[in-house]
């Protein structure tokens, strides 16, 4: 048996074609010890297994019975659990139309039948690595996201608490302030007084820093 699959890392390929000759050659070819295959014979089939399992990658016929590619496309990319899977598409060399369709529906590449599977396992290789790049990309900035929303969520809090601290403070200034009637005291009040603008200007800061984080 040869293999031709470039595996860099374990994955998981199904495989969805009406020809069972095409199958069992995916499987001779594709599979490795890293790489396991497993096939559809229609997009029916293939609905079936991918709400039970979960796949890399998967390559996709687009003309089948009962449920053709396009169709199992479009049930894919409205599946959060299935909408970044990347599906390469096989079609034949003089449809392009239905490529260009089946871009439209969410496809991430294409092949043309007759399938070369040397080539084909390099590009199917390329498009998972390209894929799993970009799920990374996407779990940073998730993660990013949380992060914004919880430091903005600590600031609202704190600066909340800062808002009826300064305001508690900024009346017992004015009260101390109104009673001073000697040096010393007058003294202490600016002090208080000092001290609510360094709040205030804390106060001001978080602020800006809460517009900033919601912006980001």
């Amino acid at each position: 048996m040869s293999h031709h699959f470039v595996s860099f890392e374990s994955a998981r390929l199904l495989v969805v074609d009406d020809d069972p000759i095409l199958r069992e050659f995916a499987v001779s070819h594709l599979s490795t010890p890293e790489v396991s295959v497993e096939v559809a014979e229609d997009g029916e089939d293939a609905w079936r297994i991918l709400s039970k399992q979960t796949f890399d990658i998967v390559l996709l016929d687009l003309d089948m019975p009962r449920m053709d590619g396009f169709e199992l496309l479009g049930l894919m990319r409205a599946d959060p659990r299935l909408r970044h899977v990347p599906v390469v598409v096989a079609t034949g060399r003089e449809d392009m139309v239905a490529v260009d369709k089946a871009f439209a529906s969410g496809a991430t590449s294409f092949v043309i039948k007759p399938l070369n599977w040397r080539l084909i396992s390099h590009q199917l290789s390329y498009v998972l690595r390209n894929a799993r790049d970009e799920a990374s990309v996407r779990g940073a900035l998730k993660q990013l996201q949380d992060d914004n929303l919880l430091k903005g969520e600590v600031l609202r809090l704190s600066h909340g608490k800062l808002s009826e601290s300064l305001g508690r403070l900024m009346q017992l200034s004015d009260d101390m302030e109104g009673l001073a009637v000697e040096a010393a005291f007058a003294g202490v009040v600016k002090k208080m007084r000092d001290t609510t603008q360094t709040i205030q200007t804390l106060h001001n800061d978080m602020a800006r820093a809460m517009t900033l984080i919601q912006r980001g």
